[in-house]
């Protein structure tokens, strides 16, 4: 490997080694966030749930929606609509 490929490798190496340190800093910031919100009494595992929920397309959000409830009606876990109308 010619120096100059092993300086550019050296200059990846690092840049990530940075990132990695940033990405670890951002992590626990974030962390503490949810521990501030858990104790004004926030339930974080619904947060958790809203911010997926929001980074996602609204087609796909639909899809997912959909697709909960029919399986949640399969498994008798909510009233389906066919047995709404039946009475």
């Amino acid at each position: 490997m010619h120096s100059s490929d092993a300086n550019k490798l050296r200059q990846y190496i690092e840049k990530i080694e940075n990132l990695e340190v940033e990405k670890t800093e951002v992590q626990e910031q974030i962390a503490e966030v949810f521990g501030q919100a858990k104790s004004d009494g926030f339930d974080t595992k619904v947060m958790k749930k809203v911010l997926k929920l929001r980074k996602m397309k609204e087609e796909d959000r639909e899809t997912e929606d959909y697709l909960l409830d029919t399986y949640m009606m399969a498994l008798g876990m909510i009233p389906s609509s066919d047995n709404n109308s039946e009475k």
